[in-house]
């Protein structure tokens, strides 16, 4: 069994037919077969079962595939790193971020850094915090963005941000024409609530319950942004990651200080005995200074009562 047959099974698992297999790897279908037949005669296993035209993996060939994807994962590691020397010189860089920050936050940043001035090219990847610290441990991504739920062990880290969460809604919002939200006063609409393993929502639920405030719960999500528009569109209350807000404040969505401080903590991690490079570190660099413009953003957003008066 050589690594080519090992490549072609990989295939197959992850098409799910010969037909499919053969034409991602540019082989001919006969070629598939033989490869999956050496393989199970190596393994002396049946790794797939023929249904309708489709190859469907018995249980060895599932426990086959974990094996199998650590190694891919290896192998990409290593052209990850390949890429990373060939375009060296062009300041090449892979940042893995988690979506609170991901999807409008970097884009801001990017937008305003003129990256081609700098001599940095950049691949932007937005996933989960898990996923994140995934990719920076396996050297897939030089700099990482995740939140603090995440344990950053093993990994070179340090605080990217710690800001109180805010309460939005939608601008016709009896709250909108407060400047500051109590914890009671959470109580007065449906809640829009991020996913039960985030810690700022831990955080928020385990005060309010020392004061006896259940929360009405109407929608779940892991997505600050999502929380956002649906707060926006009036459908509840919301307590989100300010900088998630930012976009949205344009665009109607009122945001209001919660009386008592609930932050939420972002981390930036890189892997150690790595040190950063000098087009890392001035993006690194660009990416507080958006920071804090944001945070002047969301400080100007928290004082207006511009949409509360609307209401009145």
């Amino acid at each position: 069994m050589s690594p080519r047959d090992i490549e072609i099974f990989r295939a197959v698992m992850t098409s799910g037919t010969t037909a499919r297999a053969a034409q991602l790897l540019e082989i001919s279908q006969p070629a598939v077969s033989q490869a999956i037949q050496r393989v199970e005669a190596h393994a002396t296993l049946r790794l797939f079962e023929r249904v309708r035209g489709r190859m469907v993996p018995t249980h060895e060939a599932n426990v086959l595939m974990t094996s199998i994807e650590r190694y891919f994962v290896g192998f990409e590691t290593v052209e990850h790193v390949i890429r990373s020397l060939g375009s060296y010189r062009h300041g090449r860089l892979t940042v893995a971020c988690f979506p609170a920050l991901g999807n409008c936050f970097l884009p801001r940043a990017i937008a305003g850094a003129r990256l081609d001035s700098l001599g940095i090219q950049l691949s932007l990847q937005v996933m989960s915090s898990r996923e994140v610290q995934q990719k920076v441990q396996s050297g897939s991504a030089d700099i990482g963005l995740m939140a603090s739920e995440m344990s950053p062990s093993g990994l070179e880290h340090s605080i990217f941000s710690s800001l109180p969460g805010v309460i939005a809604m939608a601008p016709d919002h009896p709250l909108a024409r407060r400047t500051v939200v109590t914890p009671a006063d959470l109580q007065s609409d449906h809640f829009i609530s991020l996913n039960a393993e985030d810690v700022a929502r831990q955080a928020l639920e385990a005060m309010l319950a020392r004061d006896g405030i259940t929360l009405r719960n109407i929608v779940e999500t892991p997505y600050s942004i999502t929380a956002c528009e649906l707060a926006r569109c009036g459908v509840g209350l919301a307590f989100v990651h300010p900088i998630a807000a930012v976009d949205f404040i344009a665009r109607g969505l009122v945001i209001r200080r919660l009386s008592v401080d609930v932050p939420f903590r972002d981390q930036v991690i890189f892997r150690p005995g790595k040190p950063l490079s000098g087009h890392a570190k001035l993006l690194l660099k660009l990416l507080r200074v958006q920071l804090d413009h944001d945070c002047k953003q969301v400080q100007a957003a928290l004082k207006s009562r511009k949409s509360a008066s609307r209401s009145g």
